[in-house]
């Protein structure tokens, strides 16, 4: 009983005492996880329970709420679950899901929900090789490609499946079966062929007993050697059943080099029906090796034999870019897409055979050329036949239709060494209507020939050699290697005096003569080295080296025509403002790197890139191949272009400006000048190359007589401008007749030839004025008459 009252006594005192405290005494004693609500109570805090909702007394304990435990009242949603936190909880994605809104935790399904994971597309690397990677509700699987199974061993590495081994191919009889890497393919068994309709290397192929063409002789022909030669054909027909089609190949050339070799009778025939012959050896070669070469496997053939008979062979699937075949004695180059036949998906075949014993059964036959279907030979020498110089070869392709090909195919003949001075020619074996043939040039040209090598384009194929004329040819026309020699040896006088009047006549020299002099020094060294050294092929470096040096020179003598086009039209712009001092300046700066550092720069280039084309077999010059003489023509055709342009609009500012200056000339003075002044422009500064691009058509002999006499005599043009027809030059030329002790200075020189114009002329003031400007930087003589309407004759 005492105890009790003790008790209540305690509590007593604590409540009172609690009373006595505020709000902030309180949280000191109420427990973890609970706060206070009044002076002397304590509640838990949310996600926290205790056994009363409100007390008072410190040992009081609240505990954790769970409210994931079920039943329970939180909704995660599909594809998520519920985790307890300490005083809360939480939702969470399922592994292979994700929060469609990125978050990654949320409260109610409401909130947010789960959505699947494609793994395959964040790590397509998740299955190994030959496997594919399937998504499926968060996870994924692993499948392998057809043709593929699992290693037993790693559930996720695919290994091919052996259709063949295992049975499970679809081939027909008629074929055998080939696996490969996840799937396999149906080939024809050795001496079969695809039946039409049906492609080789497909699953679906069926097959048929392949009929080798049948080689017989030429009608007419009677030959022991060649009887024997055919039965053993209709042997090869019969063993390709059973054999390989390499075997076949290889029995096949080696009886053709056999029979070439050792002719027996066939030497003893006639030359026409010999011809005959070979027409149908080369004709029935190529039919069989293209039929047996469609069962080869891809790669590389090589063969040679005894007499020299030389295979070489290549098969592909369908490849682009270009093929090259080699050989002893020659190379074909041609595209890829040639030997594919349109819609047929098997393999490219290309084939080069080379047969040196054909030259025996083709000798003594003529050269026809298209449309005339004529011999060709020089009428002097009538009964001569062209001289074989290399093997002959027969190109062949699984395309059949090589008549007219997309693109040319180039040979690289080796051959005997050619005669100085007689003409070579690329040719082809074509049938005549008499079942034989004859040699012929169309569709084939000779793109270069060395001593002992000839390069050929041909736009189809079919069988080729190199033939020599036999008689030395004169491929130039000889009037006009007459006249090229005439007029650059005249011009070759009339640039050495020009350049040395410009030297020495002081009373002319400024930048005008300047930019004359270097010309003239550029055109007198080349045509000098052309006339004496461009026909020296005899040794390629050094032909190639004048070569170089030519393509230097002219390119130099350009440059500087187009300097002094430039020049012309800067004086003619300026003619009316006293500003020629900043010209002169302007143009001493610029001339010389321009005029011999350009040139100089294209010729690096050219040399660097392509040194093998400098220099032909029958000139010291820049080959055509390749599109190399562009390295002259496309500067040449520039140069020559601008300096037209030029020309003109000089001549259209000099017309408006000084015939509003002089109105006392006469139109028809004007007139008459101004075309004659034009007209030697055009001659020198080069516009008058532009005939050689004219050389086409009916008018190209025309163009090219006017080309040859108009730009070998440029040098004559530019004496008779720039020297006889300059007032000051021909004083100073008389006074070097009447002896060089009686020269006056520069400026007495100057003197009188001003009181001399001043006395044949009365211009008004202004006039006087401009002349005087013009002459000083222009002196052009009888020609300054129209370019500043002042005539000194």
């Amino acid at each position: 009983m005492g105890g009790r009252v003790f008790l209540a006594f305690g509590v007593w005192l604590t409540l009172l005492g609690a009373e006595t405290q505020d709000s902030g005494d309180c949280a000191r004693w109420c427990p973890e996880n609970s706060s206070c609500v009044s002076a002397t109570a304590c509640r838990c805090n949310p996600g926290f329970s205790s056994s009363s909702e409100i007390f008072t007394s410190p040992t009081e304990i609240c505990d954790d709420i769970n409210e994931c435990e079920s039943p329970s009242k939180v909704s995660c949603g599909k594809f998520s679950d519920c985790r307890n936190t300490e005083g809360s909880y939480h939702c969470v994605c399922n592994p292979g899901y994700e929060l469609v809104s990125g978050a990654k935790t949320f409260k109610n399904e409401s909130e947010n929900t789960c959505q699947d994971v494609d793994e395959c597309q964040l790590n397509p690397r998740l299955c190994k090789s030959y496997g594919t990677c399937v998504n499926t509700l968060g996870s994924y699987t692993c499948q392998c490609l057809p043709g593929f199974k699992f290693k037993p061993e790693d559930p996720k590495l695919c290994t091919d499946v052996d259709e063949c081994s295992s049975s499970l191919h679809q081939c027909d009889s008629s074929t055998v079966c080939f696996n490969t890497v996840g799937s396999y393919t149906c080939r024809c068994r050795p001496g079969w062929e695809p039946k039409h309709g049906n492609q080789k290397n497909q699953k679906d192929t069926v097959c048929e007993e392949m009929n080798l063409p049948t080689w017989t002789p030429a009608p007419g022909v009677h030959s022991q050697t060649l009887s024997q030669f055919f039965n053993k054909s209709r042997t090869w027909a019969e063993t390709s059943k059973t054999s390989s089609a390499k075997v076949t190949i290889q029995s096949i050339l080696k009886g053709l080099d056999e029979l070439l070799e050792a002719p027996g009778d066939l030497e003893t025939l006639p030359r026409f029906q010999q011809h005959c012959v070979a027409t149908h050896l080369l004709d029935g070669l190529e039919d069989v090796l293209r039929g047996l070469s469609k069962n080869l496997s891809v790669g590389l053939l090589n063969f040679r034999y005894p007499a020299g008979t030389e295979l070489s062979l290549e098969v592909q699937k369908q490849v682009d870019g270009n093929v090259t075949l080699r050989q002893n004695q020659a190379t074909m180059q041609l595209d890829w897409n040639l030997a594919q036949k349109s819609g047929d998906p098997g393999p490219s075949v290309v084939g080069l055979v080379s047969i040196p014993g054909m030259g025996k059964l083709l000798a003594e036959v003529p050269l026809v050329s298209e449309p005339e279907k004529r011999v060709v030979l020089n009428e002097t020498h009538q009964g001569l036949l062209p001289i074989l110089l290399s093997d002959v070869i027969s190109a062949f392709l699984s395309n059949s239709d090589t008549q007219n090909l997309s693109s040319p195919v180039t040979f690289t003949f080796s051959h005997r060494s050619v005669i100085p001075r007689r003409k070579v020619l690329c040719v082809y074996w074509e049938h005549g209507q008499n079942g034989c043939g004859h040699w012929a040039t169309t569709g084939c040209s000779t793109m270069g020939t060395r001593d002992t090598s000839t390069i050929c384009r041909c736009t189809h194929l079919s069988s080729f050699a190199v033939l020599m004329a036999p008689y030395d040819v004169q491929e130039e026309n000889p009037v006009l290697t007459v006249i090229t020699y005439m007029g650059l040896s005249l011009s070759l006088l009339c640039l050495l005096l020009a350049a040395l009047t410009f030297l020495l006549c002081k009373a002319i020299q400024n930048t005008s003569t300047s930019l004359h002099l270097q010309l003239s020094l550029c055109l007198f060294l080349a045509h000098l080295l052309f006339l004496v050294a461009i026909d020296r092929t005899e040794h390629e470096v050094l032909c190639a080296i004048i070569a170089g040096a030519l393509h230097y020179l002219y390119l130099a003598a350009f440059t500087w025509m187009l300097l002094e086009a430039l020049y012309l039209f800067l004086t003619a712009r300026n003619l009316m403002v006293v500003n020629y001092s900043s010209i002169n300046r302007f143009t001493k700066k610029l001339m010389f790197p321009v005029g011999y550092g350009v040139p100089a720069v294209i010729v690096a280039i050219s040399a660097a890139s392509r040194p093998h084309l400098y220099g032909t077999p029958s000139r010291c010059w820049l080959q055509p191949e390749k599109g190399f003489i562009w390295g002259f023509l496309g500067p040449a055709c520039a140069i020559f272009s601008v300096n037209l342009a030029l020309l003109l609009v000089t001549l259209w500012i000099l017309k408006n400006r000084l015939s509003s200056v002089n109105n006392e000339v006469s139109t028809l003075q004007n007139t008459r000048m101004l075309a004659f002044k034009a007209t030697a422009q055009l001659f020198i500064l080069g516009c008058t190359w532009c005939l050689g691009i004219l050389q086409v058509g009916p008018a190209a002999r025309v163009m090219a007589y006017l080309f040859t006499i108009i730009n070998s005599l440029q040098g004559v043009f530019i004496f008779l401008v720039y020297c006889l027809l300059s007032q000051q030059v021909r004083e100073q030329y008389r006074k070097w007749s009447k002896g060089f002790r009686k020269l006056r200075t520069e400026s007495e020189m100057h003197t009188l030839s001003s009181s001399a114009k001043a006395d044949t002329s009365k211009p008004s003031t202004v006039f006087k004025t401009m002349v005087l400007n013009w002459e000083q930087f222009n002196p052009y003589g009888t020609f300054d008459y129209v370019w500043g309407f002042h005539c000194c004759c």
